[in-house]
């Protein structure tokens, strides 16, 4: 505890509170030029200064100007450690917005709070960027071929109509067509499950409390789980609750790990432009903002592909692949429990296991001996007239 260490708080702890409170006391602090906190400060000049006074190698040095200039060196060690606390706060502060409204979306799934907003404004957010794409080149086709691949409708908007009205009017329109459509295929999913889930609560009995409903858009497949009589009782709301939940919960999640990964590049990508004269942290919030952005538009996107094209997979025989929720288990009832059948099962197994193993070990190999074996001191047999040892055995 006698070394100078490169903060003053560090320093005034092994002092003790003597110490702190002005007390000299007897404890001597020494400070060596090669010290980190010297090194960072020039010592080598002081060492210059020291040789040109004629002071030897190791004598000691004591004066109030040195314990200042230290003190002057730990503070600015200080203030260097908080700016960049501060800077690092700083970039939190941006992760920290973005955090704050990715989890209030996942709060609103979670909890029902809001998902039908959310949802409602990932359709109008998704309508702007499809009329977006085409209407400015006045693409129609590819207008109505964006419609398609992303909500799965044909619109009734025409040619005309697309080119004439204004950009406003027709993602109002857009939108309208396509939660319509939503509107409907819900009802048409909610007919289809209900059913089913009555006719398992029927032949099952009560002791099944949910449901597994597989639901894909041909590309994605997701497992939903809901309760069976809150479905039945609500005629299917229940079950498109949950299927609107966990679809929220899937892209949200997955695109915000995407996210983080993303943000952590740029953090250490931005860091150049200081070579450039310009302020790193600015150039990090305007990416942010504009990754963050994108992103965000593109969780509503799939979202609204998904939801606009998902659909329960219809068997063969015409019903719905639904399951309970729960994990499966083995039948056992139809093995064997008598002792001779496991007995002849356990014969057979070793007669056959006899066909391909022998439990008999393998003979060890003996060395091969082509000659009397020689001794190191014997004549070597080339004829040398040497010892073995020294000729061919060495």
């Amino acid at each position: 505890g006698t070394e100078r260490h490169e903060a003053r708080r560090i320093d005034l702890q092994l002092r003790g509170r003597t110490g702190r409170q002005g007390d000299p006391g007897s404890s001597q602090f020494f400070v060596s030029l090669e010290d980190d906190l010297m090194r960072m400060f020039g010592s080598e000049r002081i060492a210059k200064v020291m040789d040109f006074a004629g002071y030897k190698e190791g004598e000691v040095i004591q004066h109030s100007m040195i314990t200042k200039s230290i003190e002057r060196a730990q503070k600015k060690v200080e203030e260097n450690n908080f700016g960049i606390r501060k800077r690092l706060l700083e970039y939190d502060d941006v992760m920290n917005k973005q955090r704050t409204v990715i989890y209030s979306k996942r709060n609103h799934a979670l909890f029902g709070e809001r998902l039908a907003i959310d949802l409602d404004n990932a359709f109008y957010a998704t309508a702007q960027s499809v009329v977006a794409n085409s209407k400015e080149t006045a693409d129609y086709e590819g207008f109505t071929l964006d419609v398609i691949v992303n909500f799965g409708i044909q619109t009734n908007i025409s040619k005309d109509e697309f080119i004439k009205e204004k950009f406003d009017v027709l993602v109002d329109t857009l939108y309208h067509e396509a939660y319509t459509a939503y509107q409907n295929k819900k009802q048409a999913i909610a007919q289809q499950a209900v059913p089913v889930f009555a006719n398992i609560r029927n032949e099952q009995g009560a002791h099944i409390e949910n449901v597994a409903v597989p639901f894909t858009d041909g590309k994605i497949g997701l497992q939903i789980v809901a309760n069976l009589d809150k479905t039945i009782q609500t005629n299917g709301v229940e079950l498109l609750h949950a299927l609107e939940r966990s679809i929220t919960l899937n892209f949200i999640d997955n695109a915000w790990k995407e996210d983080l990964r993303n943000m952590d590049d740029l953090k250490q990508s931005v860091q150049t432009a200081t070579y450039e004269q310009k302020d790193p942290l600015v150039i990090y919030k305007k990416e942010a903002f504009e990754l963050f952005r994108k992103m965000d538009a593109e969780v509503s996107k799939n979202m609204v592909n998904f939801l606009s094209h998902a659909g329960i997979p219809i068997e063969q025989d015409g019903g719905a692949e639904i399951r309970e929720g729960r994990e499966e288990q083995t039948d056992l009832s139809h093995l064997q429990s008598n002792k001779a059948a496991i007995d002849a099962a356990g014969e057979d197994y070793a007669a056959n296991q006899n066909d391909y193993y022998d439990p008999t070990p393998a003979p060890k190999q003996q060395p091969i001996q082509v000659g009397p074996k020689i001794g190191r001191n014997d004549p070597c047999p080339c004829g040398s007239g040497k010892k073995y040892k020294q000729c061919h055995g060495a």
